[in-house]
């Protein structure tokens, strides 16, 4: 009896984006430059085991069947340790990851629905030439860790 297996590949493409602006601002910029609508998803990236929350931004072209994602890579928690006298009293901010092995970009946008190299290369040419972005680079899905976290 001849055994099939079910290869699956990630059907996505995946950008890294490093950028100082705020996640609202940085939509903004995609949408006046690469003429999407990406818009506030109503919820948050979260996980069962995290307070991390991770805002995400979405836009659906009906047209090219194409979704956009972008997601902020980073979150920051302001917490104030009132048990703790002493050397560790006070506040203090914690920052999570949702890709941890890519700890220094600042947004992802996940393409779905296009495979193709050139259609990425052109985007990623496209985001480097916005101002207010300082890089931003191809990643291959396969090659992280944590790339449970970018299925939603």
């Amino acid at each position: 009896m001849q055994l099939l297996t079910l290869d699956l590949e990630d059907d996505y493409l995946l950008i890294g984006i490093h950028s100082t602006e705020e996640d609202y601002r940085l939509a903004y910029l995609l949408n006046k430059y690469l003429k999407t609508k990406l818009i506030r998803f109503k919820h948050h990236l979260d996980f069962e085991n995290s307070n991390a929350k991770f805002p995400l931004f979405e836009y659906k072209d009906e047209q090219k069947l194409i979704n956009y994602y972008l997601i902020n890579n980073k979150h920051s928690q302001f917490i104030t340790n009132l048990k703790n006298v002493g050397l560790f009293e006070g506040s203090y901010s914690t920052i999570s990851y949702l890709i941890p092995e890519k700890k220094k970009v600042d947004f992802f946008l996940k393409i779905e629905g296009c495979n193709k190299q050139l259609f990425l290369n052109n985007l990623v040419s496209k985001l480097n030439n916005i101002q207010q972005i300082i890089t931003s680079y191809a990643i291959e899905p396969n090659s992280l860790k944590s790339k449970d976290h970018l299925i939603f």
